[in-house]
């Protein structure tokens, strides 16, 4: 259990990231209030496959992040917060700026508020994004072996530091953007033991990604199905990708040590390591696959960045992270488990029109 018996509350614990660190939360004995609004396909099964392994651990609240007396009444009965509920996509928050705000930062002052109440000593997690730095267009690159890699030794080396100044863009961006910066002042401000993780791309089982959000599973469904991927700009892109279970063992570790981490933002992703281009991605399935994925491209899209990788060796000293989970094994690992999956990969449909094999 947790501090004073109480059970861990996860906003959108049934999303992806948030239903793999319920399922570790509920496997070292903690009950876990699953506060999800469902909306997002994919988190139903998420929610019953939580279910059908832990039973009475798993306490389902089926609402929306900005019904506050729901969320209240989670709250009150929390011993710490792990905050994920979130709209995702950059795409999306283009279309619907007002939703995107309403979910990502009304949602998120709501929680804290909730969090106030029950008098500033409820540890909160909040999962923040690497797009708080904006597009890194200042970043002087070179192109080597199909990726983006800076100019600049030190960051080569190491990646984006937590010191990078922030820039917000799109509206998604401003809306986790300015998040992230209420929970670190909720810390100054009322002295609530809040951490910020400002996330890379995680993947893993569980995860059914999108063309707007999830990429790497994406990916993997689209080569499993015998369709081909669509990929915006030219694939050289470059990110740093962490493997699920490091991210879990991420948040449960600014947890139990949020009384030295109280107030602290950290930049998560796989680091230099696990640093690779969409095309290496790409290229790595058809091999995993035993043949090339079709690519079909598009225009670059707004506030994508050519290049970003965590500097993860804040996190890693603070947290006593272990290495992450190599980018190969991880994707074999996700490549099993989406085969295992009943989504009809086997039998796809061809693909739609034309496409051309990565090069």
């Amino acid at each position: 259990m947790t501090a004073k018996g109480r059970p861990v509350l996860i906003t959108g614990g049934a999303g992806f990231i948030g239903a793999n660190l319920a399922d570790r939360l509920a496997r070292e004995g903690h009950s876990v209030i699953v506060y999800d609004a469902l909306r997002r396909p994919g988190v139903q099964a998420n929610l019953e496959w939580l279910q059908d392994r832990h039973a009475s651990r798993i306490i389902p609240v089926i609402a929306d992040i900005c019904e506050a007396g729901e969320l209240g009444r989670a709250v009150g009965e929390a011993g710490a917060v792990f905050h994920l509920a979130a709209q995702v996509a950059v795409t999306t928050s283009l279309e619907d700026p007002a939703d995107d705000f309403r979910t990502n930062l009304q949602g998120t002052t709501l929680l804290l508020e909730a969090v106030r109440r029950t008098g500033g000593d409820l540890p909160l997690v909040f999962a923040s994004t690497n797009k708080v730095y904006g597009n890194l267009a200042d970043l002087a690159l070179r192109l080597e072996d199909d990726a983006y890699l800076p100019e600049a030794q030190q960051i080569r080396l190491n990646g984006i530091g937590e010191d990078r100044p922030l820039e917000f863009h799109t509206p998604y961006g401003c809306s986790k953007g300015a998040a992230d910066q209420y929970v670190l002042d909720y810390a100054r401000s009322f002295g609530i033991p809040t951490a910020v993780f400002r996330m890379s791309c995680i993947y893993g089982p569980r995860q059914m990604g999108t063309e707007d959000q999830g990429w790497v599973a994406h990916f993997l469904i689209r080569a499993l199905q015998g369709q081909p991927v669509s990929v915006f700009g030219d694939g050289c892109q470059v990110r740093d990708i962490l493997f699920v279970d490091d991210a879990v063992d991420a948040y449960i570790a600014a947890w139990r040590n949020i009384g030295r981490v109280r107030g602290a933002a950290f930049n998560l992703g796989g680091g230099p390591g696990n640093a690779v281009s969409l095309r290496q991605v790409l290229r790595h399935i058809g091999t995993l696959l035993g043949s090339p994925v079709q690519v079909q491209h598009g225009d670059w899209r707004a506030g994508d960045q050519r290049y970003y990788v965590s500097d993860t060796r804040l996190a890693t000293r603070a947290l006593g992270l272990r290495p992450p989970t190599p980018w190969q094994d991880g994707l074999a690992a996700l490549a099993d488990w989406l085969r295992g999956q009943n989504h009809s990969l086997a039998a796809a449909a061809p693909p739609p029109h034309p496409a051309e094999a990565l090069p």
